[in-house]
């Protein structure tokens, strides 16, 4: 059975994010990954009894979801901190994209901070809705609760407290979501964006 494999990233020093978070919040990416390939393993398993194992396939169904969305909503975040940051390119698709949907490009960046503030463990998004060809920001629960369906995900902000309470505390979410777009490699995300258009 073909089976997911764990990406390697290349993360310069970030500012206010250390590296042993990093590489503590790494290891839990390597499990995500593991555990995706496990289940689908433990389905292959007890598909030929369905009848049997309906209510154990059901349970391993549902779990696959939130493995394999941990395991894809990080390899979007840890990805945008390769390369070190860069500033968004202020006449790039993006950048017109952006202001095309919310004025300004400041106007956007309140609203996505806004949300990623959300009481609870989850996901900041921005994502491409192909249908409409228009940018749309998003919380998603866990990993893997509200996720829009067909929208191809730009930006992803893991908001989950083991991404920032060891080196910002629990009080400290403002300045993990500031530190997160100061190291942020806006040109990871514009191709995101470019990929997101032609998917």
């Amino acid at each position: 059975m073909k089976k997911f494999e764990e990406q390697k990233f290349k993360i310069p020093k970030l500012k206010g994010i250390s590296e042993k978070n990093i590489e503590e919040h790494l290891k839990l990416y390597a499990g995500y990954v593991k555990n995706a390939n496990l289940i689908l393993e433990h389905i292959e398993e007890l598909s030929p009894q369905s009848e049997r194992f309906a209510y154990e396939l059901g349970e391993l169904q549902r779990r696959f979801a939130f493995e394999f969305d941990g395991m894809r909503n990080h390899e979007y975040y840890f990805g945008a901190f390769e390369g070190g940051s860069t500033p968004l390119t202020a006449s790039g698709s993006l950048a017109k994209a952006i202001e095309q949907e919310w004025g300004l490009f400041d106007s956007f960046l309140h609203r996505f901070k806004v949300i990623a503030l959300t009481r609870g463990i989850g996901w900041a998004f921005l994502y491409y809705d192909r249908q409409t060809k228009r940018l749309l920001n998003q919380w998603v629960d866990e990993q893997h609760l509200g996720h829009l369906a067909t929208c191809q995900i730009v930006l992803a902000l893991d908001m989950w407290e083991h991404a920032f309470v060891t080196d910002y505390q629990p009080s400290g979410k403002q300045n993990y979501i500031e530190d997160f777009f100061a190291n942020l490699n806006w040109e990871v995300v514009e191709r995101n964006f470019s990929k997101a258009k032609t998917a």
